[in-house]
């Protein structure tokens, strides 16, 4: 009798096996900005999207430019950053399929509430960082090719300010995500260029208070890009694909405006509908 079932429970085996790989292939690696994580932006959002699509989301949370060379590496699906030129440049090179636009905040600069540099309050952050280098007032820079790093090496070239010449002991890289930099302003009471949405939820502040912000140039927009397929066989397109679709369509936008901390919006969607 035990011969007669024999074959039956290795068919039945045979076919869990195979319902267990198709669900551990119900996933996408997503290397995106440590900014959309350590912010909770994620913790929001990727829940609703696994429950509704059945697709599990890893993150890789890296700054804009590790995230992309991820990317480049095939070790992703999606790419989720924040650096246009920088995510226009891996479209064209073949890596990335699509760039869509998602959603946007802005940079603010922080210091400690001293303000030995005498920017508090004001909105013109090419000024403020004028007076940062006079100064000589501490400085901490994320030195890790993110998103926000590029964003300040701009501004800093915009202000007229070779860092190569001018840099010395008040210009501390951290080579590290916004979170830990913000901590080390926090510990040296240095003034530090940060995206809104991590200060917001940051909660280690100290001695630190936002010192300028409103102005145009501090825009901080987000992108996605599904890894090309035609580079990386491998890469999931159809899940990739679907995560994308979600996160710009009206149900996903709108995920995206109701995360809020303390009552204050976060992430603004700008996603462009045909």
């Amino acid at each position: 009798m035990a011969s007669l079932f024999r074959p039956l429970l290795l068919a039945c085996a045979c076919l869990l096996g195979i319902a267990g790989a198709h669900a551990e292939d119900r996933f996408i690696t997503v290397a995106s900005t440590t900014s959309t994580e350590q912010s909770g932006l994620f913790g929001h959002l990727l829940p609703r999207f696994e429950q509704q699509s059945g697709i599990k989301v890893r993150v890789v949370a890296l700054g804009t430019g590790q995230a992309l060379d991820t990317a480049r590496r095939g070790d992703a699906d999606v790419v989720f950053v924040h650096d246009r030129a920088a995510e226009e440049k891996f479209v064209a090179e073949g890596y990335g399929v699509e760039r869509k636009e998602v959603m946007y905040n802005d940079f603010i600069l922080v210091g400690p509430k001293a303000d030995p540099a005498t920017v508090a309050g004001g909105r013109d952050i090419v000024e403020a960082l004028k007076k940062v280098a006079a100064a000589k007032a501490p400085f901490v820079s994320r030195g890790d090719k993110s998103g926000t790093h590029a964003a300040e090496l701009r501004l800093w070239k915009l202000a007229g300010i070779d860092l190569e010449q001018a840099k010395g002991p008040w210009y501390r890289d951290s080579g590290s995500g916004m979170g830990p930099a913000l901590n080390m302003a926090a510990s040296l009471g240095a003034y530090i260029l940060a995206d809104r949405g991590t200060w917001l939820s940051f909660k280690n502040r100290q001695d630190l208070v936002i010192a300028v912000e409103g102005d145009k140039r501090l825009f901080n927009q987000y992108g996605v890009i599904l890894v090309n397929p035609a580079k990386h066989p491998h890469v999931k397109r159809e899940p990739g694909q679907q995560f994308i679709d979600w996160i710009v369509s009206p149900t996903g936008q709108k995920a995206i405006a109701e995360y809020t901390i303390g009552g204050e919006q976060l992430f603004f969607p700008n996603a462009a509908h045909d």
